[in-house]
This record gives structure tokens, C-alpha cells and sequence, in this order.
């Protein structure tokens, strides 16, 4: 097969971009990807040592990003985090919402302080964020909001249905926002990734069976990987995305 090549974004030079959950994982992909296409990064996470192995690999990029570390479900936190983001690159022109956490957990036995736990690591910061970066945005003539959502609740999988009822919540936000958000030049979309194989994933979950549901489900052969992401990412935070806005791009090798 022959190598890709892929694209680059005149328009990403210099923009300023804040991922959260931006250490490891999917997020760490979105981090590498913005920077190297010349953006101002700006990245959220509780996980500071491996924010710093991601900066460590990152010494030759024009604009070294920014590590803010951050428990996104303390909101007051939050707020402060993305104050200092600002002060740091400037106006946030495109905001990742990606922190997330699939734990799996037992419907039955699910408490009310669960329920509330799992919210505000998985739906709750999303809005807030939003909200914190739209000054900038309308400051700035318009900007880009990337939200994280998942096929996982499309496809009707078991095992975490908090995490499935928080994602799907996340595409209801995005069209609900979007008229509102579209008045000021603001697009918000929905980047939906299939089953991606991070290091998590495939430490903790990726076994004979799963290798053979990702056979089975998806169209395309092979891993969709967290830079499959990115380089959708790359495109929907780029001016060559300038008319989309309310759209689920799915990334998913087909499964759905």
C-alpha cells in the first residue's frame, strides 16, 4: 500500500488552540498535531507527569505548548485554568473538548454521588468550557469548538452506560449550540471516534475478542489510532472548515 501523505494548514500557524485531557491518549495525539502544524497549545490535564513526557517529546516545534495542570471536574479550577491559557497564547481561537474517562461500572449499583461524579467528568466541562472561551471567540470574529462525542452509545454497547448516556448528551449540545454560537462565526462540531486504540485501550480492553468485533464491525482493516483524530481535528479547528458547523464527524473505520 502506498505511504499517505497528509495535509498541512496555513490557517493553524499561530492560531491558538486549547485541548482538555491533552497528557495521554487521543488528547496527547490533538496536543502534537496543532503544535507541529504551528499553533499556539494551551493543554488541560490532572496527569502531570505524562503531560510532561508529551512536552518533552515536542522540544522541536515553533510554539513549545502549555501545560496547565487541572482537575476538569472542579469547575472553579477549570475557569482558572483556561484565565491563565489565555494569558499565556492569547484569545482561544479553537477549543478540543475532549476529557474522558470510560471507566465500566454496574448500573445497578450506581449511587447518586456516582451518577454526579461521572457527569462532571464526562459531560459537565464541556459546557463550561464552552462558555469560558466564548468571549474570546467573539473577541476574535469567530473561532472553532471541537466536542469528543462517541459511537459508543450508537452501536448500543454495555458495560459503562454513564459514559454512553454522557456522550451521546454531548451531541445534543453541539446542536443546541450551534445556531446560537453560529451568529458569531462560532462552528461546533462533534468528532466522533470509534473504537480507538490507545495504550489504555489496548492494556485494558483489546484481547482476542475485541481484535475480532474490530474485524468483524469495521469496513476499513486495522486500528483507527488517536492520530486519525487529530487529522480530523486539524481540519474542523482550520479556516478550510470555515462553513461547516452541527455535523458528527465520525472516525471509525466504518463500524457505524
Amino acid at each position: 500500500m502506498q505511504q499517505p501523505t497528509y495535509a498541512s494548514y496555513p490557517s493553524l500557524v499561530d492560531r491558538t488552540v486549547l485541548v482538555t485531557g491533552g497528557a495521554s491518549g487521543i488528547g496527547a495525539s490533538f496536543v502534537e498535531h496543532f503544535a507541529r502544524q504551528g499553533a499556539r497549545v494551551a493543554f488541560l490535564d490532572v496527569d502531570v507527569a505524562a503531560a510532561q513526557a508529551l512536552l518533552e517529546g515536542l522540544a522541536g516545534v515553533a510554539h513549545r505548548p502549555m501545560f496547565v495542570a487541572c482537575d476538569l471536574t472542579d469547575l472553579e479550577a477549570l475557569g482558572q485554568a483556561i484565565a491563565r491559557a489565555r494569558a499565556e497564547i492569547g484569545p482561544i481561537a479553537v477549543l478540543v473538548s475532549n476529557a474522558a474517562n470510560d471507566v465500566r461500572h454496574d448500573f445497578v449499583q450506581t449511587a447518586p454521588a456516582d451518577f454526579d461524579a461521572n457527569v462532571a467528568v464526562n459531560l459537565r466541562h464541556h459546557y463550561f468550557a464552552i462558555q469560558a472561551v466564548l468571549d474570546d471567540m467573539q473577541a476574535l470574529g469567530g473561532g472553532s469548538v471541537i466536542c469528543l462525542g462517541s459511537i459508543s452509545w450508537m452501536i448500543k454497547n454495555g458495560g459503562y452506560p454513564l459514559y454512553t448516556m454522557a456522550k451521546a448528551a454531548i451531541h445534543g449540545l453541539v446542536a443546541g449550540l450551534a445556531r446560537e454560537l453560529g451568529r458569531q462565526h462560532i462552528r461546533i462540531n462533534c468528532l466522533v471516534p470509534g473504537w480507538v486504540i490507545t495504550e489504555k485501550q489496548q492494556r485494558l480492553w483489546l484481547d482476542a475478542e475485541g481484535e475480532a468485533a474490530i474485524e468483524r464491525s469495521q469496513c476499513l482493516p486495522g486500528h483507527v489510532m488517536a492520530e486519525d483524530l487529530a487529522r480530523a481535528a486539524l481540519f474542523l479547528g482550520a479556516d478550510d472548515s470555515r462553513m461547516i458547523t452541527a455535523r458528527d464527524f465520525i472516525v471509525d473505520g466504518g463500524w457505524v
